[in-house]
């Protein structure tokens, strides 16, 4: 298990090694060090750790001492805890409220640290570019810092600008995250079903993509042209001649940020059609687009005259595809109809998600072939949740406690979630929230309710099911043309000896077994049986002492117990295997 830390503890990531080890050991996870190999591997470099543990952490929670720790450890490592957040499926309440406690700030930097970068993606001076330029930032984060400035031309934009050199350090922290990820997976059965190396995955795109500022403007072009119809829904417009991967310039949103009801009151501006404008916005996003803002939170919504909602800040989105989208739709009607073998097998389709043909067995606990699917606890789940909820009035339903519900459901039957489920899950408690903060009355359901009814119709429509017949057909024809040339090339395959067949039989530990405990009750059987046979025939043998045949020898009587004792063994093996089974 070491050998895998001294493979990337290199020159340019031992450091940054030793840096994570001493963290992890002063929030008292000394033990975790161990186990993954960072001690050996620092103590063969020549460096030395201090295994102390520091009295204030000790009386914390593990939750709050994993949080300080992420805090410590520096932006890749806060970042990871804000996507840790969105899993609601993998981790349990006072764990999300831990995570969510992170906070993407950090110590601004001097703007002279940050002008050379700025002026060489410019390609010049800043008093070139800008006609004034505020030294002193709007925000700063642990990626970059916004300021604001004003353009030749008099618009009024805000500057976001990457910290130099962070670049370097994001990388190697994600080197060693993936590493650390194969090694959780390998060895800690128990955090299997978290999935560590996908999460490690998926993390590191969406914090290579959070990194490049150019990206962030395409995400919010793209949702602009999605309202370009809606005049209440503005998107800042990006100026890209001054924005590539390091900075972006952006038009200023002159608004009243979404935590400021008091402000709203003073501008007289309507709370509960604010409300209803930002959560239709983002659930058109989510079941019409299929592209939408994942961190709809007070501090990304702006609210302007005419009640117009802006949104800012789209480094984090979240995609759906029309097959989740449709999936979604049909879990939310299962639920809504009692239908609950509906909605147990599209858990289980989510549960089965990039383990390839396996799905999860919760009677069993471990992952069984498709040929033998274990639902009925699953199903039985489902149910009572349904009754739950069943005869909740819709303006009494809240969709944040029926995700959780769902959420706690999943944790207790190890379903993790795919991660743009996990991104829609999360930001619709938060988009939930948004809209009670500004309405207390604020009724969800019925606003998602006519996207549900809409998107179950344009699935069900004549022309939706004939375009989809359509391109049935057109598949099957494709293959069927195709398949003399595949019958060709597999000929040829053949004839060069390029056909290779693997047989890949799940479970080898669990059949081998059941063929070794059959194999040794045959054996028990057979010798039990010659036992019987053998003190029958010796006890008919006449003993030559004068006591006649009726007095059995010895040796008869102890063959007789011993093939009882064998009788009774293979007896009790049997009943004892079909209670397990």
């Amino acid at each position: 298990m070491t050998m895998l830390w001294e493979a990337f503890s290199a020159a340019r990531d031992l450091g940054r090694v030793h840096e994570i080890a001493s963290v992890l050991i002063r929030y008292g996870f000394g033990d975790a060090v161990r186990r993954i190999g960072m001690a050996g591997a620092m103590e063969r470099a020549g460096h030395t750790l201090h295994w102390h543990h520091a009295e204030d952490t000790a009386r914390l929670e593990p939750p709050a001492r994993v949080r300080r720790a992420l805090e410590d450890l520096g932006t890749t490592f806060i970042k990871l805890g804000q996507i840790l957040s969105t899993r609601v499926d993998l981790f349990g309440p006072e764990w999300i409220a831990e995570f969510e406690k992170l906070q993407d700030q950090a110590p601004p930097l001097p703007f002279e640290m940050l002008r050379p970068q700025l002026e060489t993606k410019l390609g010049a001076a800043v008093e070139t570019v800008f006609d004034c330029f505020d030294p002193v930032p709007l925000a700063a984060g642990s990626i970059a810092q916004v300021h604001r400035a004003r353009l030749k031309d008099g618009s009024e934009v805000v500057v976001k600008l990457r910290r130099p050199g962070i670049v370097p350090v994001v990388e190697a922290d994600l080197r060693l995250l993936a590493h650390l990820a194969e090694i959780i997976e390998r060895e800690s059965p128990e955090w299997r079903r978290v999935r560590p190396r996908s999460l490690v995955e998926h993390f590191s795109s969406s914090l290579r993509r959070e990194m490049d500022l150019e990206t962030e403007a395409h995400h919010a072009e793209r949702v602009a042209k999605s309202f370009q119809d809606d005049p209440d829904i503005v998107v800042p417009r990006f100026y890209w001649e001054w924005t590539n991967e390091c900075v972006n310039t952006q038009a200023f949103v002159s608004g009243i940020q979404g935590r400021d009801l008091a402000a709203v009151d003073a501008a007289g501006l309507d709370r509960k059609l604010l409300a209803r404008r930002g959560v239709n916005a983002v659930l058109r996003m989510v079941l019409e687009h299929g592209f939408f803002h994942a961190d709809p939170h007070p501090g990304n919504v702006f609210y302007l005259p005419d009640n117009r909602v802006a949104l800012i800040d789209f480094g984090m989105v979240g995609r759906l595809t029309n097959r989740r989208s449709n999936e979604v739709v049909d879990l939310l009607y299962g639920l809504a109809r009692r239908d609950s073998a509906q909605a147990a097998e599209i858990l289980l389709n989510w549960a089965s998600a990039g383990y390839g043909r396996s799905n999860y067995s919760n009677t069993v606990g471990k992952w069984v072939d498709d040929r033998q699917p274990e639902e009925e606890p699953l199903v039985l789940a489902v149910e009572g949740l349904i009754d739950q909820f069943h005869g909740v009035p819709l303006e009494r339903l809240r969709i944040g406690r029926l995700l959780a519900a769902l959420t706690a459901l999943m944790r207790h039957h190890h379903i993790a979630l795919p991660p743009d489920l996990a991104l829609l899950f999360k930001a619709s408690i938060s988009l939930e929230g948004l809209g009670r903060l500004l309405d207390p009355g604020f009724d969800m359901v019925a606003e998602a309710t006519p996207f549900l009814v809409r998107n179950v119709q344009q699935r069900h429509a004549p022309d939706a099911l004939v375009k989809r017949g359509i391109a049935g057909f057109n598949s099957i024809l494709g293959m069927m043309t195709g398949l003399p040339a595949d019958l060709r090339r597999l000929l040829r395959m053949a004839r060069k000896g390029a056909i290779t067949l693997n047989v890949d039989i799940a479970h080898m530990d669990f059949v081998v077994g059941r063929l070794d405990r059959s194999i040794s009750r045959l054996t028990i059987g057979i010798v039990t049986s010659a036992l019987i046979i053998g003190s029958s025939i010796v006890m008919t043998v006449t003993d030559e002492s004068g006591f006649g045949w009726f007095r059995p020898s010895l040796l008869g009587v102890l063959g007789f117990i011993g093939s009882v004792a064998g009788g009774v063994w293979l007896l009790a093996s049997i009943w004892s295997s079909g209670r397990n089974r």
